[in-house]
């Protein structure tokens, strides 16, 4: 459960960051942000009743919903009792990820040092949230952890925009995490700026993917 989970983020390349001053408007940006496509959404716990979104949006066939700003093993629990997929630190818990497979949720990883990032791989993170991505460098920064940890899997978050989306994925991000420059404004501002999102991150992946005769040699067999 926890491959299909990361499979799926993945493959949307872009997870917003819900991060609201109310649950009205947290509800406002995920309808928004599901009309131009969005199936996956991170909750951030400081929304108000963030958990009782998670479990309405979990009953919600076709989405994967995650729970985000996780302080400790207890909130994380009530978040996949909650029906969370995925759960996110913004900081190095080394426990979470033993707890959060335990349930069947993928488990990301607050990291920002290269010593953090191991110690958080090391703990079983399924990806690592290095934040905040572009005070500590941006995509350049990724690229210099991704080539001596090519094996770890990094989610930049914080900083992360239209304009630059496009170097962090080609610096080796798995995905990334977008908040305000995307949710901001008004819904319909808002799901004209999660479609340009969705298009950017598709067109990289296109560039990315492999032709479909590498594709079949490497996967067919003798």
């Amino acid at each position: 459960m926890t491959a299909a989970t990361m499979n799926a983020l993945a493959s949307q390349g872009v997870v917003p960051v819900i991060r609201t001053p109310t649950l009205e408007a947290a509800e406002r940006a995920v309808e928004a942000l599901g009309s131009a496509g969005f199936r996956a959404f991170e909750i951030t716990m400081t929304t108000p009743r963030a958990t009782e979104f998670i479990a309405r949006l979990s009953r919600e066939g076709g989405l994967v919903v995650g729970a985000g700003t996780v302080w400790d093993e207890r909130e994380a629990q009530a978040c996949m009792e909650a029906g969370a997929r995925f759960v996110v630190t913004p900081f190095l818990l080394e426990s979470l990820p033993r707890t959060c497979h335990a349930q069947g949720a993928a488990c990301i990883v607050g990291a920002l040092t290269p010593s953090e990032i191991r110690l958080a791989h090391l703990a079983g993170a399924d990806a690592v949230k290095v934040f905040p991505a572009e005070a500590a460098g941006g995509p350049a920064y990724i690229r210099a952890i991704k080539a001596v940890a090519p094996h770890i899997a990094l989610v930049p978050t914080g900083g992360v925009t239209l304009d630059n989306l496009t170097a962090y994925l080609e610096a080796g991000a798995l995905f990334v995490g977008v908040g305000g420059a995307l949710t901001g404004g008004s819904a319909e501002s808002a799901a004209g700026r999660a479609a340009r999102y969705l298009r950017r991150a598709a067109a990289y992946r296109d560039r990315a993917a492999p032709p479909d005769h590498a594709r079949n040699h490497n996967t067919g067999s003798n």
